[in-house]
């Protein structure tokens, strides 16, 4: 391995990392704000189903190492760059508790990157279009599911009285949060494997793009200790901050987004976590009453998420054309 190649795989890890700040948070959050699970067990149980959900297939990888610039087009500055701006955008994000999307910062980096080192023809139209339609998926189809699981739960559930109800979801909660996790495995995790895995392709490590399973050990465990050590300033603002949510709405948020997120990692679609699990919880508030969530918080969610794109493509840029000038 030359000594570029390694701190490409630091900078990988290092966004990985940060992912796990950040993004993996996502899927324990309600679950945390219902008090159903104490923080340290969802943290252990967010970690243990993240790790097995990268093994549920290689789509999501092969879409972002292969499919969003052509591998033989860039180099190793090209990724190295892209991460910087996943770092510095992510962490920046984190410190002012707000939930970012890795997903779009890490597509936005590669093809701001991309870019600078190989020109317009650089892009792939066959990943950006997967891109686009997870957008659809963590939208419309997220904001819907968690509106229409509340809204049913409300209708048919009335019935029960609070003390039976309680026990009824805080159990089927734990299992949703569970989903949640492994389907943020599925899919967020897939995506900086798939960049490992280019990474070592373009260093010359790997003949071809083939995802090993030392490098899903590997990054999945990176991305858990990010969740346990930062993860606690995202959990308040999904799981506190945005809605207070009961553990029925909890389920019904979880349930939608982790239908959504694994539905699209078979199909090999990146899309975001952080939006499906949001858009899910308006959703569910919605169903309630349209006060009950916080539009200000969401508001904030959703600027950061529109910046994302341009200066996580605009880090990239700049950062591979300084690189290519200095090297």
């Amino acid at each position: 391995m030359s000594i570029g190649l390694i701190v490409v795989m630091l900078l990988i890890l290092g966004s990985e990392f940060v992912n796990g700040w950040t993004d993996a948070p996502n899927s324990i959050a309600t679950v945390v704000s219902t008090r159903v699970i104490k923080p340290r067990y969802a943290v252990l149980m967010a970690t243990s189903f993240n790790i097995i959900g990268t093994f549920f297939g290689t789509e999501v990888a092969k879409t972002i190492g292969t499919g969003i610039v052509r591998p033989e087009a860039i180099n190793l500055v090209t990724v190295g760059a892209a991460m910087v701006g996943i770092v510095i955008w992510s962490t920046a994000a984190w410190y002012f508790g707000i939930p970012t999307s890795e997903s779009h910062a890490l597509v936005a980096g590669l093809a701001g990157a991309g870019l600078a080192t190989g020109g317009p023809s650089v892009l792939l139209w066959s990943g950006w279009s997967k891109v686009i339609i997870g957008l659809l998926f963590s939208s419309v189809i997220g904001l819907a599911g968690g509106f229409s699981i509340a809204w049913l739960i409300r209708r048919t559930c009335q019935g029960l009285t609070r003390g039976n109800g309680m026990r009824l979801f805080n159990t089927l909660q734990t299992i949703s949060a569970g989903a949640m996790a492994l389907s943020h495995g599925s899919n967020d995790g897939q995506k900086f494997i798939g960049t490992f895995t280019l990474a070592l392709v373009l260093g010359g490590v790997l003949p071809e793009f083939h995802v090993q399973t030392w490098t899903i050990l590997l990054c999945s465990g990176i991305m858990g200790l990010g969740t346990s050590i930062g993860g606690w300033r995202i959990i308040k603002t999904m799981g506190q901050k945005m809605a207070k949510l009961e553990s029925y709405q909890g389920f019904a948020a979880e349930s939608a987004a982790a239908g959504s997120i694994l539905a699209a990692s078979a199909l090999g679609i990146p899309l975001s976590t952080t939006h499906t699990i949001n858009t899910s919880i308006m959703g569910v508030g919605t169903a309630t009453r349209l006060t009950a969530v916080r539009w200000s918080v969401a508001k904030e969610m959703a600027v950061a998420w529109i910046l994302t794109f341009p200066i996580c493509g605009l880090i990239g840029f700049s950062v591979a054309l300084l690189l290519q000038k200095i090297l």
